[in-house]
């Protein structure tokens, strides 16, 4: 069973075809000039780069305090810092009160402002479909939020059905879906397969792009965990400068005794792709040492991984680092 999402609505919003979401903005025949996007998380901040680049002015609003909740904070404001400059407005903490339809736009009341924008962009979440699937005629668990859950070998409360994908739960990820549909397939074949990845990576394909995986800073605090952080600003990354996009940062997350990466988090041009050294350093238990040893190619971008490893380590010669190595 792999039935999917839906994208969220909100209740208070008039029937209007100018009032869309994320599938409907791809399929738009005309670039709007005043474009507001509710929901400053990954699928309205990638769309919102989308029309920025394609010429409309593009106000966000989001109703918590950043930009991508749930990513680190340091990481998010790089992004908010490059996008703040192009956008015609980032709110914050705001909400949106009311929307108008009129003819010459759509009227739109949030904080203490009221504006009017030729289209609106919905992207305040997904929600999975397993309340209209008919699941329940098949004997199947369906929680309260519409999730069917599954074990780690991917099958149901029914045990020759099997759910992946959003339907099974977070995070709603194509490639964890992909990797959850592999193993369902492996186990209905007879292998004796259980799921243990440690780390899924998530990306926001904006600009610049915001990569993360593992434990992040939030987490680790939420639970307790004790962690150390290294960053490697990109400004002193030569690639980055010559490419002139030197607004970029690197960060790895450490298990203090062990020196274990936990985690890790980039920001910068193409970090969606940098990210997939940190995916396999944390799924085979590597430690700073492990990875700052690793020769990376210069000059480069995958450098930054190593840059970081070595901040942690007290060997960088790049920059001064913060701690001396042990």
């Amino acid at each position: 069973m792999a039935a999917g999402s839906e994208a969220s609505k909100l209740p208070f919003l008039p029937e209007d075809p100018r009032i869309m979401d994320s599938t409907g903005a791809l399929e738009v025949e005309d670039v709007p000039d005043r474009l507001l996007v509710i929901g400053g998380g990954i699928i309205g901040l990638e769309m919102a780069t989308v029309y920025d680049a394609l010429g409309s002015h593009v106000t966000v609003v989001e109703l918590l305090d950043q930009l991508i909740p749930g990513c680190d904070p340091d990481l998010v404001r790089v992004l908010h810092k490059r996008i703040q400059s192009r956008y015609a407005g980032i709110h914050l903490s705001t909400g949106v009160e009311s929307v108008e339809a009129g003819e010459d736009g759509l009227t739109v009341k949030f904080g203490d402002t009221t504006e009017v924008f030729d289209r609106i962009l919905v992207a305040v979440g997904r929600r999975p479909n397993g309340n209209g699937i008919g699941a329940e005629a098949a004997g199947l668990t369906v929680d309260e939020r519409g999730y069917v859950p599954s074990d780690l070998q991917m099958r149901t409360n029914v045990p020759h059905i099997y759910s992946i994908g959003d339907i099974r739960g977070e995070p709603m990820l194509a490639h964890k879906a992909t990797h959850e549909g592999r193993l369902a397939a492996e186990v209905i074949a007879g292998h004796d397969e259980t799921w243990d990845a440690r780390s899924i990576p998530s990306v926001a394909y904006t600009d610049p792009e915001v990569a993360w995986t593992g434990v992040t800073e939030a987490q680790a605090k939420h639970a307790g965990t004790e962690y150390e952080t290294a960053s490697f600003p990109w400004a002193a990354s030569g690639r980055s400068l010559s490419m002139g996009r030197s607004d970029g940062l690197t960060k790895l997350i450490l298990e203090p005794e062990t020196r274990r990466i936990l985690g890790a988090g980039i920001v910068g041009v193409n970090a969606g792709e940098l990210l997939a050294e940190a995916v396999l350093a944390i799924e085979a238990g590597a430690d700073a040492e492990d990875v700052s040893l690793t020769i990376h190619a210069h000059p480069t971008l995958s450098e930054t991984v190593g840059f970081a490893a070595e901040m942690a380590e007290g060997t960088i010669t790049d920059v001064m680092p913060k701690r001396a190595r042990r």
